[in-house]
């Protein structure tokens, strides 16, 4: 009897990792390859393609738009297995549309290719996440998801290393292609070892969204998250770039990223023990200001050692800031936490459009993207005083 409960122990464990692990690989090719290998392209598409300032800000803001769109599809669509075929389109869609980002040279088909990695992200980040949680809620495992996020560390690793292993042996178009390939290897487990959902059982579900959290509470998140997206993604687009222009670091910037990434791998850990001992609040207030340092730095300091200290402070607090947001809110919606994330999230898409935007004027008048990392270290600051109003709400 003891040996047949270890083993289905085992085999409820061995279920668990797999089912984690598609969603892990899911963050690596959807957000990760399709989406964030532009960072540490963009200082090569603006030396070996022509790349101009104010396009490579517009590109970034099209990738957003794709992602909001994306959100609002997730948000609107209630029906968990439509959100699991969502899902596996989504991985298809990320592989095809990194290959083609190197098989032209237009910065019209570039902005629509920038889209449409925007709008699969929404796979790994939102669908992969409320999917893994269900199942985990299901099963009755520990309904955390730092585990999981630790693919959002892992993407930008994988991105960063593909990238600076490349640069000087093939052209930034075959660059592209060959992370296209590099996802392949995601693609397989993503595909095949994330579950099918059951169908949603009315009842939980209708309980679950029958009793919301106070309108007030839910405003000051959503406008906290907002803020966060505009740091996330301000850092996320030109940190890379700011540091490929410092002496020390010129043609290191992709390396760089790989720091960032290094730096998000145990973020999630990190964040989600910080959030047992202290509550997702507090650890939340924290995060936020630690990174509007990372942000500070690199807008403020030359020096190679402080900036790549706020690689390593961005990396940590991008990922954790992610994780205990959208686990917070999907706890608190049991019954269909996917649907809950993608709401939040429009908030996060708002600013992601906005920011890069912001970042290419700016650039485009000053020849720097300082003012921009300027701008979202203030925005962070203002994120810090809305949590702390929401904590007050709590009490």
């Amino acid at each position: 009897m003891l040996l047949n409960t270890g083993q289905i122990d085992h085999g409820r464990n061995s279920q668990r990792y797999r089912v984690i692990f598609s969603g892990i690989c899911a963050l690596i090719l959807t957000v990760g390859l399709a989406r964030f290998a532009y960072t540490p392209m963009l200082p090569i598409m603006q030396r070996e393609a022509g790349l101009t300032y104010l396009a490579g800000g517009w590109l970034a803001t099209f990738n957003y738009m794709g992602y909001m769109a994306g959100t609002l599809l997730a948000a609107t669509t209630g029906e968990p297995k439509q959100k699991y075929y969502l899902y596996r389109a989504g991985l298809v869609i990320a592989l095809a549309s990194t290959a083609a980002m190197g098989l032209t040279e237009n910065v019209a088909l570039w902005a629509v290719l920038r889209f449409i990695p925007g709008f699969s992200s929404i796979a790994g980040l939102l669908l992969a996440s409320g999917l893994i949680l269900n199942w985990l809620i299901r099963n009755e495992h520990q309904s955390e998801l730092g585990l999981h996020f630790t693919g959002l560390g892992l993407g930008i690793l994988v991105s960063g290393v593909a990238v600076g292993s490349m640069v000087g042996n093939l052209s930034w178009d075959q660059q592209w292609v060959v992370l296209s390939l590099l996802g392949l290897a995601f693609f397989i487990p993503a595909w095949r070892w994330l579950p099918a959902p059951l169908p949603m059982q009315t009842g939980n579900a209708a309980k679950a969204e029958a009793t919301p959290l106070s309108r007030r509470w839910l405003g000051l998140l959503t406008l906290a998250y907002f803020c966060a997206g505009f740091g996330f993604v301000t850092g996320a687009t030109f940190i890379v770039a700011v540091v490929e222009r410092l002496p020390a670091l010129t043609g290191k910037g992709a390396w760089v990223w790989v720091i960032v990434g290094a730096a998000g791998v145990p973020a999630s850990f990190f964040w989600d023990w910080v959030a047992r001992r202290m509550g997702e609040v507090p650890a939340l207030v924290i995060a936020f200001g630690v990174q509007a340092i990372s942000l500070f730095l690199p807008a403020t300091s030359i020096s190679g050692i402080l900036n790549v200290s706020s690689a390593v402070l961005y990396g940590m607090t991008a990922v954790g800031i992610v994780s205990l947001t959208l686990s917070l809110i999907g706890r608190a919606y049991p019954g269909n936490p996917a649907k809950a994330m993608a709401r939040l999230t429009l908030s996060y898409g708002v600013a992601q459009v906005a920011a890069p935007a912001m970042a290419g004027y700016i650039a485009a008048v000053t020849g720097s993207y300082r003012g921009a990392l300027m701008v979202a270290t203030v925005v962070m600051v203002i994120g810090m005083v809305l949590l702390q109003m929401l904590r007050h709400q709590e009490k």
